[in-house]
């Protein structure tokens, strides 16, 4: 399932990395008003336990999901590779917010109760895929739940034409699927969006996935 990018991996972080920084002020501008309700919730209901909880959004960007896991008393703690988001989403929200490249995280193990990787995931090269979802699997707690929004596509990736330097990699369901739970995952549900469009109309790929516990 590992393959190989068509570009080396510090050109895929660089090349991406400095589209956001140039283009923060315009994404927070275009983004700042959409609608991920669906997301949070599908996140939050299937967190077990009782709230507060603890939430890593994972690609902040300029901080609305994280504004909004705060509202409701969670401890959110965001994470982008981008300075600028890094700089907007700590003056926007007022929580931790960690500058770490997708590809080189170091976090804490089994701290967060969720993770929130919307709209992000999709910029890991496969070939560092599994890598990446071992290490967030094992940032969360035992049962503890990682949601991921992905623009959906036929098993392609790269530089896309007009994504304006950003890299992606656009995955089937099946293929998508197939990563997580080679990662330990099992999943809770799945859906496409925009909700209530033809199949055709819905670009974007919405999983929920909880850590399977770890029987020593």
């Amino acid at each position: 399932m590992k393959r190989t990018p068509p570009h080396g991996l510090s050109e895929i972080t660089s090349r991406t990395l400095a589209h956001y920084d140039a283009s923060a002020e315009a994404f927070w501008t275009a983004t700042r008003d959409h609608d991920v309700s669906q997301n949070h919730a599908a996140l939050l209901r299937a967190i077990e336990g009782e709230p507060p909880f603890r939430i890593l959004d994972f690609g902040c960007g300029p901080g609305r999901d994280l504004a909004y896991f705060r509202s409701l008393g969670h401890e959110a703690v965001g994470l982008d590779g981008a300075a600028r988001f890094v700089e907007m989403a700590r003056a926007n929200t007022g929580c931790e917010v960690l500058h770490q490249d997708f590809v080189r995280l170091s976090l804490p193990r089994e701290r967060f109760d969720g993770i929130f990787a919307n709209a992000s995931l999709f910029h890991v090269p496969t070939s560092e895929l599994p890598r990446v979802l071992g290490e967030l699997r094992d940032a969360l707690v035992p049962r503890g739940v990682l949601f991921s929004s992905n623009p959906r596509g036929n098993d392609t990736e790269g530089f896309a034409f007009g994504s304006g330097g950003r890299y992606g990699a656009y995955h089937s369901l099946e293929t998508w699927r197939g990563y997580l739970v080679a990662a330990d995952f099992e999943e809770i549900e799945h859906y496409y969006r925009p909700a209530g469009k033809p199949r055709a109309e819905q670009p974007w790929l919405a999983s929920v996935w909880r850590k399977l516990r770890v029987v020593e």
